[in-house]
């Protein structure tokens, strides 16, 4: 087995690439799909569905993640980032709430074979990011922590002494994201409204926590843009339609610099954004609302509300609460989790308008769905 410092080089080396031991010949480049995660409290499992050439979603198979979810009805996990993708589309992260663990799958094309299932060392894991050879898991009940694996050909092995706690315990924490460099791991705390922030060492460890409080109420999750700023989405103070987006520079220290403070969404119950894969637009989850809103996304980060704001609305009664992009930023993907639908949408990649597909359903409505993710 690979030391950790050597897998960890490997994974600088490839930069921002997820290196996963599988040549891209593997997988099938005319298939692509889209994927839902059960969260089911009895068997968690991954529905694949295959993706058209138009965007819309047929032929849904269900794939065991061998582990438990927490079950629940509409947000159980309240996080972003449950279902996640490598950066190369070759591997799909699950996290079993139920079981304390993460599962591992291969991915080829919308077929999905079961590699790894692993304990992350915590209570109740609900997102999972990935960078190179490193993944770093969220355990968000009891001791709120971060704890981080090596990742090599499908298997994860637990790396010594990368448990960090977070602020405080039960801190309601609600998404973990690599900067796009590797050089830094963000983490959002719903009930502390604070942002942490750990610097990545070179053996794959990470530093003491740098905290900073959110510009606005109701951080709820954290992503980056391509150019390795923060974007904070935040569900406001509660009424109606006053959910915003920020940015945030992040220093070198590990402290946040506000670029474009709590710009709204016109939407209610902003939780969740996708980034384009180009870089230029951002777009959030209005759950409360059932609506989607667009930014540009400027030079050093600005936000920029595209024209008319809300782009896109699923039916009354969705409540949207997790999002997603196809790799060629073509299609976009909503997880109506109160209906038991996904909500389908084209991008017009020049402008980032969208228009709307229609919906695929068949299932569990108001069951715990949780995590969606495309390639």
């Amino acid at each position: 087995m690979k030391s950790i410092k050597t897998v960890f080089a490997l994974s600088l080396i490839a930069g921002g690439a997820a290196w996963s031991g599988v040549s891209m010949a593997d997988h099938n480049d005319t298939v692509h799909g889209v994927f839902v995660m059960t969260n089911n409290a009895d068997s968690n499992q991954v529905i694949a569905f295959e993706r058209s050439p138009s965007g819309t979603l047929e032929n849904p198979r269900r794939y065991e993640t061998d582990g438990r979810g927490s079950g629940g009805t509409v947000d159980p996990l309240a996080s972003q980032g449950s279902l996640t993708l490598s950066a190369d589309r070759a591997w799909l992260f699950a996290v079993n709430a139920g079981s304390g663990s993460v599962s591992v799958f291969r991915v080829n094309g919308a077929k999905l074979e079961l590699t790894d299932r692993v304990a992350t060392q915590g209570s109740e894991p609900n997102s999972v990011a990935q960078h190179g050879s490193l993944v770093y898991v969220l355990n968000t009940a009891g001791s709120s922590s971060v704890v981080g694996f090596t990742f090599d050909s499908g298997k994860l092995v637990r790396i010594p002494k990368s448990l960090r706690f977070l602020s405080g315990n039960a801190v309601a924490s609600g998404s973990v994201a690599f900067s796009p460099d590797g050089r830094f791991l963000i983490v959002t705390e719903k009930a502390t409204n604070n942002l942490d922030v750990f610097s990545v060492l070179s053996d794959g460890t990470l530093s003491p926590i740098t905290v900073t409080p959110s510009v606005g109420p109701g951080a709820f999750s954290a992503s980056f843009t391509g150019n390795d700023e923060a974007l904070v989405s935040e569900t406001g103070p509660g009424a109606p339609n006053e959910s915003a987006i920020s940015s945030y520079a992040v220093n070198s220290d590990g402290t946040l610099t506000p670029i474009s403070s709590s710009v709204p969404t016109l939407g209610t119950a902003n939780c969740w954004s996708v980034t384009s894969p180009d870089g230029r637009f951002v777009y959030v989850s209005n759950a409360g609302s059932g609506s989607i809103s667009g930014f540009a996304i400027g030079q050093g980060g600005t936000l920029t509300a595209l024209p008319g704001t809300v782009l896109a609305s699923n039916p009354a009664g969705s409540s949207n609460i997790d999002i997603t992009l196809s790799a060629d930023g073509k299609f976009l993907y909503t997880l109506n989790a109160g209906t038991g639908a996904v909500g389908m949408f084209s991008v017009q990649t020049n402008n980032g308008a969208l228009t709307g597909l229609g919906t695929v359903g068949g299932l569990p409505a108001s069951a715990g769905l949780n995590g969606i993710a495309a390639n």
